[in-house]
């Protein structure tokens, strides 16, 4: 059960994990079938990119704006050992959503 409350600031991949993508929310299971069924001309559609590696919650939707902001100016090597960090098996996390 998702309130519009938390916030969260998520990673998607691709299968082999060449692809990363941060994005922000307040609804992480709508917008997960959202990026799924995303057309070929979106970033996620044209990489296949929908697999939910990270995710992090926040109370406050300043902190999600905030972190996503700083997460995507990171360079990939920092991505992958925040993602690493927490999933080191890249295993799709859309279950625990």
């Amino acid at each position: 059960y998702e309130t519009m409350d938390i916030h969260y600031v998520y990673i998607l991949t691709n299968k082999s994990h060449s692809v990363l993508y941060v994005g922000r929310t307040n609804q992480l299971k709508r917008r997960l079938n959202q990026h799924k069924n995303n057309k070929a001309d979106s970033f996620t559609g044209k990489y296949n990119v929908y697999k939910l590696v990270y995710f992090k919650k926040t109370k406050y939707v300043n902190n999600a704006i905030i972190r996503e902001k700083q997460i995507k100016k990171w360079k990939s090597e920092w991505k992958i050992n925040l993602i690493n960090g927490l999933n080191p098996d890249w295993k799709d996390l859309s279950e625990y959503v």
